[in-house]
């Protein structure tokens, strides 16, 4: 391990809608426990999924870990990180209510900042974002000044695309305040995952994930969103990375038969995406000899791009294996330390790292 690693991707498992009431009104109180609502699941993450939580972090009921005990013990402690990000993956965007989703929401962000922030100094979080734009920008206004969240945090297959105007609020908030866009792995189930309808099988909607990454990234890109807000980062979070450098390559080249039609993009979108994106290592979607790994990384033509992330507890890799196979050796000080700390500006401005 390097020493002041930065692990840009954990997940603090909410333990069940009864966990959250606590940090609601008297209103959201008894509406959920009126309606017996006591269970909050997303597809994206069935619970006995094996790739949803690692077989030897799951807890004595099997379920998901839940306690910051588990996370340092099974993550922090084990490989020394001296930060980590939290991304809570509490299905708030599944309600079609907006002020549902908002008070879950805030639920969610109060719960992890008393019962996870406030109990390790090394933790930071994502805001979670609500689906409306309004409960969105209201929430990062909200939480912004406590400098342990670092970004706020949407999924990769939402309503809309991320690129389109009405987002463009959000995206306001987040460079006022010096906040990265995180775009997790993820969908709130308003259409179907795939392009030409619903999926049967877990694996395949599992795999769709990439295409909504893809997705979201070309929309802000062709929207120009990097141009009306140059500040923004844009972090994708499990999102996988050997499909870039194709899909660079394909955006790029479209875009030079048709760039009449975005004259707002001032360069190639490839350069754009390594200016302003990037992307958590795990998982790691390429095979494991070192010259394949090398040449890929090579077809990112960037070293800044990649952070380091265990996922924890999600189950991309065994044993101590924290770094992917075939990974250059001189390259971990850059995705440990390096990139992590030049993506949030709040990791060295509160010396968390």
């Amino acid at each position: 391990m390097t020493t002041a690693a930065i692990d840009c991707d954990l997940h603090p498992a909410v333990p069940g809608v009864a966990t959250l009431l606590p940090y609601m009104d008297d209103y959201w109180r008894h509406t959920l426990v009126e309606r017996g609502i006591e269970v909050l699941e997303s597809s994206s993450y069935p619970p006995n999924a094996p790739s949803s939580v690692r077989a030897d972090w799951r807890g004595p009921k099997g379920g998901a870990p839940s306690t910051v005990a588990q996370l340092q013990a099974q993550a922090l402690d084990r490989w020394g990180a001296a930060a980590g990000i939290l991304n809570p993956m509490f299905p708030v965007q599944l309600p079609f209510s907006r002020d549902m989703s908002a008070a879950m929401a805030r639920a969610v962000n109060d719960w992890v900042r008393a019962e996870w922030l406030d109990r390790d100094a090394r933790l930071r979080a994502s805001i979670l974002l609500p689906n409306g734009v309004e409960e969105a920008v209201a929430e990062i206004e909200r939480l912004a000044p406590d400098i342990r969240f670092v970004q706020g945090m949407v999924l990769c297959m939402g309503e809309i695309p991320l690129g389109r105007r009405e987002w463009w609020p959000v995206h306001a908030a987040l460079e006022k305040h010096g906040l990265p866009l995180a775009i997790h792995a993820g969908s709130a189930w308003r259409h179907p995952p795939t392009s030409v309808g619903w999926p049967s099988w877990y694996v395949e909607e599992y795999t769709s994930n990439s295409y909504g990454f893809q997705a979201s990234l070309a929309s802000l890109v062709t929207e120009g969103v990097f141009q009306k807000h140059p500040g923004l980062k844009v972090v994708l979070v499990e999102s996988g990375v050997s499909w870039l450098p194709g899909f660079l390559w394909r955006l790029t080249k479209s875009w030079k038969g048709v760039r009449f039609e975005v004259p707002w993009l001032d360069r190639p979108p490839a350069e754009i995406v390594r200016d302003h994106v990037r992307m958590t290592i795990r998982p790691f979607d390429a095979p494991e000899d070192g010259e394949t790994v090398s040449r890929l990384l090579d077809h990112l033509r960037s070293d800044e791009m990649l952070l380091w992330a265990t996922d924890w507890p999600h189950a991309h890799f065994d044993g101590d294996a924290t770094v992917p196979p075939g990974f250059p050796e001189g390259l971990l000080p850059k995705i440990m330390v390096d990139n992590p700390r030049a993506t949030y500006a709040r990791l060295r401005e509160g010396g968390s790292a």
